[in-house]
């Protein structure tokens, strides 16, 4: 039997509330490397899959565009193309293995910056206000260009971030029986 819509659109509403949440409080903690605000984003994905996924990516952007400033709508794009990978990923292989995880991990950190970054520049000028600024100021004090300095303190932060992200998704869906019960009738009814 398929998931009913109103269960996904209350777990996609989780989904949102935990990027927005841990994003905001690593954030304010000046976590290095981790910001965890697509973590919501990921499990929607890995649960219901892409196109879910992508809503819920998307909505957590204009969400914190509401709350937060204006500019994160245009991060939005980042946030659905990471629910779009993964979604396509975990409707292909078992998520629930940790190399299937660490794979899908490693893509999306190198996938979410080559994105982030024009977005970045254009909007901020590489600059965003994070503990990253430093990395990207001294890649430009020895010369890099903007994006490329932009694109190398991003791809650093992303690639441990996004792999914690998708390793702590994995935890949760084989942790949390309610969750194993989605991806097996997710998988069945895809099937």
């Amino acid at each position: 039997m398929k998931t009913s819509k109103t269960m996904i659109l209350t777990y996609s509403a989780m989904g949102i509330a935990l990027n927005v949440v841990l994003g905001t409080v690593v954030s304010s903690m000046k976590i290095p490397l981790l910001f965890l605000d697509t973590i919501g984003t990921v499990l929607i994905a890995v649960l219901f899959g892409p196109w879910w996924g992508a809503l819920a990516g998307g909505l957590t952007n204009v969400v914190l565009g509401a709350t937060t400033g204006a500019s994160a709508i245009f991060f939005g794009l980042v946030n659905i193309v990471i629910a779009l990978v993964v979604g396509y990923i975990a409707r292909k292989f078992d998520f629930t293995k940790w190399y299937i995880a660490l794979f899908t991990g490693i893509i999306i950190s190198i996938i979410a910056p080559l994105i982030g970054t024009p977005i970045a520049v254009a909007v901020y000028g590489g600059l965003n206000g994070s503990g990253m600024d430093v990395v990207v100021l001294w890649l430009r004090a020895s010369g890099e260009s903007v994006f490329a300095s932009t694109f190398i303190s991003r791809i650093t932060g992303n690639l441990v971030d996004k792999i914690i992200t998708c390793f702590l998704v994995m935890f949760i869906v084989t942790r949390l029986p309610v969750f194993s019960k989605i991806i097996r009738k997710e998988k069945r009814y895809a099937a």
